[in-house]
């Protein structure tokens, strides 16, 4: 196998999405540049013969020091170190800002870097905007909005632990914390405290497909949807993600015109130039509405 590889250089980025079934033969896994060393994350098992063919090639990029196997197929989704360098980074740089990664230790490393669009959307139209940032994880589009300019942000998350991460990256990027506002509370008990620091100029609802026991996708995302008219300004922006491959646009669109009617389409983001998939329903799905009273 001879993949497609963009030009690297020191910012983070996914170099090959597999999983997008645009590659022939790489259906079953994507390759994330984490500069210095490459991280192949596998959702089904890999033959010796293209591992093989992976790392042959990889390693002959000039700026990779290490190769790295994430076996996502298995319990605990291990961590392998296939070649060169066997440390993985502490800290990656995308469009300038950095975030603090860790892998091996969990199923994802800290950053979505399939989200990028989102990010650089978020740094774009935060400045002065007081947000909202729904599942917020390490606090990545925390971290693009006050970068942005944004006035404040509120991050909620059930992860402690992720949110003291996201407080983290914060002050990597010398960015004010005192500009944020971290709840490591469940979502669906909080929409009082939320409504409390608002109203918000822009929401951002980036949830997992499936989480057990807390978050069901056709379930629970039409209520947050329900929600976002008592959280939004006028005007107000919601960003709503959507990952889940099994759904398409219409989820979205089908849960706002039932709850939230007078939330307007205005566009879908466009994905990574590395992040390509067959149709527009398939992958990362991301929709900006407006608030319209």
């Amino acid at each position: 196998m001879k993949l497609e590889l963009p030009v690297l250089n020191q910012q983070a980025l996914r170099a090959v999405h597999g999983r997008g079934h645009c590659i022939a033969g790489a259906e079953s896994f994507n390759i994330e540049w984490l500069p210095p060393v490459m991280l192949i994350v596998a959702y089904a098992p890999l033959s010796d013969e293209l591992i093989n063919q992976l790392v042959q090639q990889l390693s002959a990029e000039p700026l990779v020091e290490g190769i790295f196997l994430q076996q996502r197929d298995q319990a605990m989704a291990p961590v392998n170190h296939l070649w060169g360098c066997e440390q993985t980074p502490t800290e990656v740089s995308e469009l300038g800002l950095r975030y603090k990664v860790e892998v091996g230790t969990h199923q994802n490393f800290g950053i979505f870097l399939d989200m990028a669009k989102g990010r650089e959307w978020v740094k774009q139209h935060a400045e002065a905007k007081q947000v909202l940032n729904l599942f917020s994880y390490t606090c990545g589009f925390a971290v693009a909005a006050i970068a942005g300019g944004a006035k404040s942000v509120v991050n909620i998350d059930m992860s402690k632990a992720a949110l003291s991460v996201g407080r983290d990256n914060l002050r990597l990027n010398q960015l004010d914390d005192k500009k944020a506002r971290f709840f490591g509370h469940d979502l669906f008990k909080s929409w009082g405290k939320l409504r409390k620091h608002g109203p918000y100029e822009l929401v951002i609802a980036d949830p997992p497909s499936m989480q057990k026991g807390s978050f069901l996708v056709e379930k629970d995302y039409p209520r947050i949807i329900r929600q976002l008219p008592s959280l939004l300004s006028e005007n107000g922006i919601a960003m709503l993600c959507l990952n889940a491959p099994w759904l398409s646009r219409d989820f979205l669109l089908d849960a706002v015109a039932s709850e939230a009617p007078q939330l307007k389409w205005l566009e879908t983001l466009e994905r990574p130039a590395t992040v390509q998939e067959k149709s527009l329903d398939d992958g990362l799905k991301v929709l900006i509405f407006q608030n319209q009273i």
